[in-house]
Formats: C-alpha cells, structure tokens, sequence
C-alpha cells in the first residue's frame, strides 16, 4: 500500500461500479449508528453522480481508493460526498482529495468551500473540525429527520 501520495484524476464512467463499491464499504459502518438506514452515497446511482458533478478519484497502483465529489449551489462551492477505502483510511488519501477540492474551489472563484456529514458521524466532524472546517449550522434533513452538521471552511486566495 505505501504512503506514496495517490494520484488523482478526473472519474470517468468505467469507474462508476467501484465507486458505488467504495461507498458501500466507507459508509457501512454507520448503518447500525443511523438505526439500519444507509447514509445516502451508499444508495447514489454513480452515472448520474459522474455526469452531473464534478468527482475526482484517487488512484493507488491502479486501484481507485477515494472519490469526493463537488458541485456548486445556492450556498456555494460543496463537498457533496467524499469516500476513502477503509483498507486506505489514514494514509492521506482523503487529505488529498480535501486538497484538491479546495484548489477546485479557489480556482472557481470561491473564497470558502462547505460540506456537511450526519451528527451521529462524529469523528467526521472532529476531523473536519481539526483541518480548517467551522459548523455554522445544523439542519433537519429527510423523511427519517436526520439532523446534519454544516462546516464551511475559509479559502486563502
């Protein structure tokens, strides 16, 4: 496995059965936390993630290891999803894509990048939190009322 920097590239439709496996395997963990509920990347139809966002993977010897993927909305640039292969957890792959994601932002002209991650995940948010991220907001989301953490984080130019 290493700690060789991954490489990162655009996604690209042959890579839209892995992603959907990538998810699976970094989001399952929170099912039982979420009371047997997948968090939503587990169930996205990739496709479309792939056509409409802008999503970059993150390769390592050739296997993708990490996904993030960003659009932008009413509030600004977001991180909508970002995945990291559990085996390649802790090893700058998701530091990486985070990096990237803010240049993408910076270089669209945002001087901040947002994301958010349920409440009951909370060592994202600690993570977050500890890389630049400061909630600003807490929102009800869903049928199920699931209560969302909104980090946004300042861009230098």
């Amino acid at each position: 496995m290493g700690d060789a920097p991954p490489q990162l590239r655009p996604a690209e439709a042959r890579d839209v059965p892995r992603l959907a496996e990538l998810a699976r395997a970094a989001y399952g963990r929170y099912v039982e936390r979420l009371g047997g509920r997948e968090p939503r990347p587990m169930s996205e139809d990739y496709a479309t993630v792939v056509a409409a966002k802008q999503v970059l993977v993150a390769e390592r010897d050739g296997e993708v290891v990490g996904l993030i993927a960003l659009e932008t909305d009413a509030e600004g640039f977001v991180v909508d999803n970002v995945a990291v292969d559990p085996a390649h957890e802790g090893t700058g792959v998701g530091r990486a894509l985070l990096t990237a994601a803010e240049a993408e932002a910076r270089r669209a002209g945002f001087d901040s990048i947002y994301l958010y991650t349920h409440e009951r995940m909370t060592e994202n948010v600690a993570l977050y939190e500890r890389i630049g991220y400061v909630e600003y907001d807490r929102r009800i989301h869903g049928r199920d009322a699931d209560l969302l953490v909104y980090l946004r984080k300042p861009l230098r130019q």
